[in-house]
């Protein structure tokens, strides 16, 4: 276990990064499945339509293939996914703002994979808003997009929040696939790193990487078990 001591900053830096690439993806895929859920229970056709076929589309591509276009596809369009670079959150989140753009993209190809999941748990939480509140809101006069954001989503999220959590973790231990992608430093390419050019013994190394993981799921998994019980003892 010496290996762990004396690379102790190696994983620590690699577990910074990996935890700033989860909770900038994390926060991108809320955003996205959030709206593609509403797409999908919107009262116009073609929008139902765009948001199920996201979804289905989406959700069935190996995850590998969502990176591998991302990485390889966006450049050839001309693109580096500058529109990250935001001044602010560059400062705090200072990956987003290299020339480098591998860091981008793997928040692109995370968040958008992670979308697709993300839009199904909201639904399903829709599903367990009683129709008689949204039927209430209508009568009242209030728009569909009003019903939406005052009424049904609020609802929705409050009941979606154990199996979006359980999307979150899964989201957090694909990030491991960002290392093979060109981005340098995270958690699980430093620890390859330290058995391919450093000599260590590979055992250890993983070990290190999986106390890292662990660091970042176990306490959300802790808190969902805790909503769980205590919904359970509501009802």
């Amino acid at each position: 276990m010496d290996v762990l001591i004396d690379n102790a900053d190696v994983f620590v830096s690699g577990f910074w990064l990996t935890l700033q690439l989860c909770v900038l993806s994390a926060t991108g895929a809320l955003l996205i499945g959030t709206i593609v859920a509403a797409m999908r229970i919107s009262p116009v056709p073609s929008l139902r339509w765009a948001g199920a076929t996201y979804v289905t589309l989406v959700r069935n591509l190996p995850l590998t293939i969502v990176f591998f276009l991302t990485s390889f596809g966006l450049p050839e369009l001309g693109s580096n996914a500058d529109f990250l670079r935001v001044p602010g959150l560059s400062s705090v989140f200072d990956r987003l703002g290299i020339d480098l753009p591998y860091f981008r993209f793997a928040v692109i190809a995370l968040s958008v994979y992670t979308a697709a999941f993300v839009c199904e748990a909201i639904r399903s939480g829709v599903n367990a808003v009683p129709a008689g509140q949204a039927e209430a809101a209508r009568s009242l006069g209030l728009t569909f997009r009003q019903n939406l954001l005052s009424i049904v989503l609020p609802q929705a999220w409050r009941a979606a929040i154990v199996p979006l959590g359980s999307v979150i973790i899964a989201m957090i231990k694909n990030s491991a696939l960002a290392g093979a992608f060109g981005v340098t430093g995270e958690l699980f390419s430093s620890g390859q790193n330290l058995t391919s050019s450093g000599g260590n013994p590979i055992i250890p190394v993983f070990i290190g990487i999986s106390i890292g993981y662990l660091i970042m799921t176990v306490p959300l998994g802790i808190f969902i078990d805790r909503v769980e019980n205590r919904r359970a003892v509501a009802r």
